[in-house]
C-alpha cells in the first residue's frame, strides 16, 4: 500500500501530518510526498487544499496490466494524535 501526501514547502499542516505518518509503526505502507509547486496541474488542484492524502492501490486489470486507483482520504484533524491517525488509516487500508 502507498499513501500519497500532496504538500507544499512551508505548510505547517503538511509538515505536521507527514511527521505523524512517519511515526506510525503498526501499519505497513509507503509514503510518497508530492510537492504541488513542482507541477502546474497539482498546484491548480490543491493550492488551497493541502495537505491532501490519497491511498494508492494497484489492481490487476482485465488486460493483464496493472491499474492504479487513488482514493481520496478524509483530511485528519491537525490535533489528531499518531494513534488516532493510525486508527483512521487502518480502516481504509483494511478495505
Amino acid at each position: 500500500m502507498r499513501l500519497i501526501l500532496y504538500s507544499k514547502p512551508g505548510c505547517h499542516l503538511c509538515e505536521g501530518l507527514q511527521e505523524k505518518l512517519e511515526q506510525i509503526q503498526n501499519i505497513a505502507f509507503e509514503l510518497e510526498i508530492r510537492d504541488i509547486t513542482t507541477r502546474e496541474d497539482w498546484f491548480g488542484l490543491y493550492q488551497y487544499e493541502v495537505p491532501v492524502l490519497f491511498l494508492s492501490n494497484r489492481q490487476d486489470a482485465k488486460n493483464a496490466k496493472e491499474e492504479v486507483i487513488e482514493e481520496l482520504l478524509p483530511r485528519p484533524s491537525p490535533r489528531a494524535s499518531v494513534q488516532q491517525l493510525e486508527k483512521m488509516l487502518s480502516k481504509y487500508l483494511s478495505k
